[in-house]
């Protein structure tokens, strides 16, 4: 039975990565069932949606949002996926690896949510906010494992 001090950290990579396409799938499914999907130029759909008069701004803002929170995804999951390898390589602990690990796939979730839902200045400022604290994360399990792996 795993517990907290099993390596878990590693099954973050594929949850992160769905915390990436979940914005995709949301905005597939709202342009598939709203103005068509184009699958053969699938990546001029954002853009023809956006142009279509038919849509509200509204809705065509969000699914402009959806976008955005999974390309930022996409820029993130290198980093990620190195910090959470380099952990498990250079050893640190199964505590820090999975609770740096939770904490940055709830951050993930919660960024995306905000990405998502937010329509003011004042909430975008929480976006970015929710940005740099999960960037903190990969970069905390980075600076560990290479002050472990130069200590050895």
């Amino acid at each position: 039975m795993p517990s907290w001090s099993s390596t878990l950290s590693l099954y973050s990579i594929p949850v992160v990565w769905f915390t990436s396409f979940y914005p995709q799938t949301m905005k597939f499914l709202i342009i598939k069932n709203t103005a068509g999907f184009n699958n053969v130029q699938p990546r001029s759909n954002v853009s023809k949606f956006v142009e279509n008069k038919n849509i509200s701004p509204k809705l065509a803002a969000r699914v402009e949002r959806m976008e955005g929170a999974h390309l930022n995804g996409n820029e993130a999951l290198p980093l990620w996926f190195a910090a959470v390898l380099a952990g498990n390589y250079a050893g640190l602990s199964n505590e820090i690896l999975n609770s740096v690990s939770l904490s940055y796939i709830v951050t993930r979730l919660a960024y995306n949510y905000v990405y998502i839902n937010q329509e003011t200045p004042g909430k975008s400022w929480l976006r970015t906010s929710l940005f740099f604290f999960s960037l903190s994360m990969p970069m905390t399990l980075l600076i560990k494992a290479a002050n472990k792996m130069v200590a050895q």
